[in-house]
Formats: structure tokens, C-alpha cells, sequence
């Protein structure tokens, strides 16, 4: 079995469970805009507990506080491509953060679906 590495980025947006746009929670339509502009992929993660500038800390521990739990997006593909994807993000994100990470794309038995198209 042969495993190839690709250079690429992670991009994470961290936002509260409550964010919304439009009627909608914000993280899901980080996602759906993420999937329209042919990204390879986006993941939601729910926090149990966090804090952000607020410094209010948010947990699923104590039900009177579980509202508003912290979620980070995570996507990761070229950088090129995220970079692209920046301005979306400048329009939906008020008070989240941003962030980008490099890393590697490892890509099992040798096949990189990102060279071939």
C-alpha cells in the first residue's frame, strides 16, 4: 500500500451554537457554502465547553449554561481554494475566529483526487 502527502491548509471557524444567518445556524451555512464552492469537505464539532471574547463560559454541564455551546468548522483542502473561500467567511462572521493551519492531506494507497481533476 502506497500513502501519498499533498500540502494543504485546515481552516477552522469557531462560532457559538446560537450564531444564526438568516433564520439559519450559521455553522450549517458555512457548510452548504463550503459545498458550493467545491471544497473538498466540512466538518461541525460541538464544543462541551468554551469561552470567546464574551469570557462567559459556555458549557453543557450545567444546564442553566448550555445554551450557546461553542462549534468549530473545520475544512481543509489546498490552500488556494481556502484562501478563496476567505471573503464568504468575511460576510458570515462577525464575532467568530478564524483560523488556518498548514498541514498535510495524506492521501492512502497513493491517490490524490485533487491532482487528477
Amino acid at each position: 500500500m502506497t500513502t501519498t502527502t499533498v500540502p494543504g491548509v485546515r481552516l477552522t471557524v469557531l462560532v457559538g451554537e446560537d450564531d444564526m444567518w438568516h433564520h439559519k445556524p450559521l455553522f450549517a451555512e458555512i457548510v452548504h457554502r463550503a459545498h458550493r464552492a467545491g471544497l473538498s469537505g466540512a466538518s461541525v464539532f460541538r464544543g462541551v465547553e468554551g469561552f470567546g471574547a464574551t469570557s462567559l463560559i459556555h458549557t453543557s454541564r450545567l444546564l442553566s449554561l448550555s445554551e450557546d455551546l461553542p462549534v468549530a468548522v473545520v475544512i481543509i483542502d489546498t490552500e488556494q481554494r481556502v484562501r478563496a473561500f476567505l471573503p464568504q467567511l468575511d460576510e458570515l462572521v462577525g464575532e467568530g475566529l478564524v483560523t488556518i493551519d498548514h498541514c498535510e492531506i495524506v492521501c492512502p494507497g497513493g491517490h490524490d483526487d485533487k491532482e487528477s481533476s
